[in-house]
Formats: C-alpha cells, structure tokens, sequence
C-alpha cells in the first residue's frame, strides 16, 4: 500500500518500546475481538439476482455481416440502440458438455456489445428459447480477459519485486492480505446485515495493522504511524458523519447503490457511502502517516541536536508539501472514476447551483472533502508522535549510555593560523640534499607549488 520511504530504523530504547508496545497491543487486541464479533456466520444471505444463466468458453471461427433490415422512420431527437451491426458469427464450443460443438449466434448490437473477430475468444451464453423449452439460443456476451490479466497482475507483480526487493515482496503480501480482508470480512459482513460503518472501522483498522507491519517491519517508527494511521481514521469517520448528515446524502447517489437496494433491499446505503469514505482513505493515509514517521525518523538521525520542537517544525514543512500534492491526487482519482456522471451532469440544463448540490455530484464532493481534511489531520498527529518517541529514544539513549571522557580538542585560532602563514625561504625551507626521517616528511606541509590532488 505505502511506498517505502527509509532505511531501516534504527532499534529504540527499550522504554520507548514498552510504551509503544502498552500503546499498540491493546489497540490490536481490541480490533481482533471486534472483528470477530462483527465476522459474518452462516454465510451471506441471497440474493434474487436472478437465473444462472449457463456460460461457456468459445472461440470465434467465422464473422458475417449482412445489411441490417430498413426500419420505421423515428422521430428525430430520439436515441439510437445499437450501431445496427447486423449478421451471424460462428463460435466453436470449448468447453462444457457441448465442447467441440460449431454455435451460430447474432453479431452482438446494443449498447457495449463487443466487437468480434476470427480467432476472438468469447463467453457465450445458452438461453432457452421460450416457445421451446428444447432448444437452446447461443449469444456472445463478452470476450474472455483471463489471460491477458494474468499476465498483467505477472508483469505487476515482477517489476515490484525487482524494484523493491524483499521491500516489494513484503509489500505484494501486504496487497493480497488487504483483499483477503475485504473479501472475507468487509464486503460478507456488510451483506449480512451488519452496520456498514463499524464493519468499515474495524476492517480498515485490521488491513492497516496487518500491512504497514508486515510491509515495514516490527518497529517504533512503524508503530508510530500505525497509531497516526489509526487516529486519522476515526477522525475521518467522525467527519464523514457529520458531513453526510449535514448535506442529508441517503447513499443513492449512484446507479450501482440504486441497483443494490433491488437486489438487496436491507443493505444500509447510507452506512456504505461512509464505508467506502474510510476505505479509500485508508489506501493515501498510510503512505503519509508512514512518510512523515520516516521524515522525523531521518531528520533525528542526520541532526541529533535538533529538539523535539525543530523536528516537529521541520518534518511538518515536509507534511505541507506531500499534502499540496496528495489532495490534487484525491480530486483526480475521484474525478477519473466518475467521468461518465461528470459528462452526464455536463449536459444537464439546470443552473451550477443545482448540478452541484444534486445528489449524485455533492456525495463525490462530501468524499472528496473528508478524505482531504482527515488526510490534512494525519500530518501533525504521526509528526507530532513521531517527534515525542523520537525525543524520548534519544535521551532514554543518552542516559543509559556510558559515553568515555570525550577527547580534548586543538585550538581551533591556532591551527587557523599554522595553516595560513606564510612560507618563507630559510631555515623552513627543507633540504634536499638530505632525506628526512619519516616522521618529518610527514609533518611538514606542502610546497607551495606542488599539487595535493589525489592522482586519479
């Protein structure tokens, strides 16, 4: 989830980690009972989501196009269904109890229907045909994307283990963990009739917990971002609450959470846009709590005589910049996911006021803004953490260590001044008719002339 930022931290004191440790476990032991108080049992209620409508590989083997049939003039201004592709398409069967078996479907027309091609590996579905129940009728529903995303997630997963090492292996169980959690916990409990909202909480706290450790290790600087990763988290619920009570959202602000109230009608809509509120947080939280613990971590390390409150000042100024960049990212990313609603609104005739407080425009802005502000408050809680561990590790460090007598140090004025006289010629001038003995030659200072760069 989060890039790797540091070398490896150094060890803290063991007072530093016994507090972090009387901190952090008793927060993960917490998240653990929830989780198994919240896990779904008896599996996930179902759904009329209608037939099971049998699908099976195929393989395009010929393509016909015939002209489309002249149709009854419509009144203009009226929308077109389909790019009136019309013909029939050969697929052979591969796999089933009709494998090897040549179908003739329709060439596919409508709305997203996909282009075929010879060669072109499809899923086809078998329908009944209603007059008789006998017979079956044979449709192209999509092509098959099996292996090219095989190979996809191959190339993924190769260029971050070559880039990242064992950092990047880390960081790839660290991916599969997250969409472990989600597919056995998060999505199955919210199904099963628990509040969308705790479910939320304590999955993102439990991916958080699993993954920053298990990306970065057991540390205090881990364990410092784990508690800012965590504050902001309950912080951005808090806010998401308030915020989607105050702008009355009721979570219909999509027509996937419409088609999911049909199918699944006690599902609360309204828990699942602040769901997904801390869920998408959850993914740019870590990245900034992990930075600014491995900035004040880094700053310690290059300056030991920086106070607590010049780390504080000087790894928020770091924050300031990563948050300048992150909220751009925030907007685009939700931006980029609803272009086709943003086109849509575009087209709209109502005045900007009404567009933008429209229900399906003010719950990506409501999104967008309580993600920004609980991204903005993660800055100074992991900085201000970060800076107080930091502070006591090193003078837990200073105490405990028996540090020897520190040498006594030349004049600084007097070695300036050795340095910068001048050489005359005359008894300084050496001889060199004679060898010196080995420590005169290498005490004395250079001639002039003579050039003290190392021979490359």
């Amino acid at each position: 989830m989060a890039a790797d930022h540091t070398h490896p931290a150094p060890s803290a004191p063991p007072r530093v980690r016994r507090i972090l440790v009387v901190t952090v476990v008793p927060l993960f032991v917490a998240t653990v009972l929830a989780a198994v108080l919240l896990w779904p049992r008896g599996g996930s209620p179902q759904t009329d989501g209608g037939a099971d409508v049998p699908r099976h590989p195929g393989t395009v083997t010929r393509v016909v196009s015939e002209p489309c049939p002249q149709v009854p003039s419509v009144p203009e201004g009226t929308p077109r269904v389909g790019d009136g592709r019309c013909g029939t398409v050969d697929v052979r069967v591969d796999d089933g109890p009709n494998a090897g078996q040549q179908v003739r479907t329709p060439v596919p027309d409508g709305p997203g229907a996909p282009r075929v091609e010879v060669g072109d590996e499809v899923v086809l579905v078998e329908l009944a045909d209603p007059v008789d129940p006998t017979t079956s009728n044979w449709n192209i529903a999509e092509h098959q994307r099996g292996t090219p995303m095989v190979w996809l997630a191959v190339v993924f997963a190769a260029a971050i283990v070559a880039f990242g090492r064992w950092r990047g292996l880390a960081a790839l169980a660290g991916l599969a963990a997250s969409f472990a959690i989600l597919l056995t916990f998060v999505l199955p409990g919210i199904s099963a009739g628990r509040s969308p909202l705790l479910v939320a909480v304590v999955g993102a706290a439990l991916i958080m917990f699993v993954v920053l450790y298990l990306t970065h290790g057991v540390t205090a600087q881990t364990s410092v971002a784990v508690l800012g990763t965590l504050g902001s988290l309950v912080l951005t619920g808090v806010l998401a609450t308030i915020a989607t009570a105050a702008t009355h959202l009721t979570g219909f602000g999509s027509e996937d959470a419409t088609t999911l109230s049909m199918f699944q009608g006690d599902v609360d809509l309204h828990g699942l846009l602040l769901a997904g509120i801390i869920i998408g947080s959850l993914g740019v939280l870590d990245d900034v709590t992990v930075t600014q613990a491995a900035t004040v971590t880094e700053l310690a390390n290059a300056n030991p005589g920086l106070t607590r409150l010049q780390l504080y000042r000087a790894a928020t100024r770091v924050g300031r910049a990563h948050i300048a960049s992150t909220v751009n990212t925030i907007v685009l990313a939700y931006a980029g996911a609803s272009l086709p609603l943003l086109l849509l609104l575009t087209a709209d005739a109502r005045p900007i006021g009404q567009i933008l407080t429209s229900e399906f425009l003010a719950q990506e802005i409501v999104r967008s803004a309580v993600a920004t502000l609980g991204l903005i408050a993660a800055v100074p809680l992991t900085t201000g953490l970060a800076a107080v561990v930091t502070a006591a590790g090193r003078s837990a460090a200073a105490a405990s260590t028996d540090a020897p007598a520190p040498r006594p140090q030349p004049d600084r004025s007097e070695a300036l001044a050795a340095l910068s006289s001048p050489r005359t010629a005359g008894s300084d001038e050496p001889d060199r008719t004679r060898t010196a003995p080995p420590s005169e030659a290498t005490d004395r200072w250079p001639e002039p002339n003579r050039s003290t760069d190392t021979t490359w």
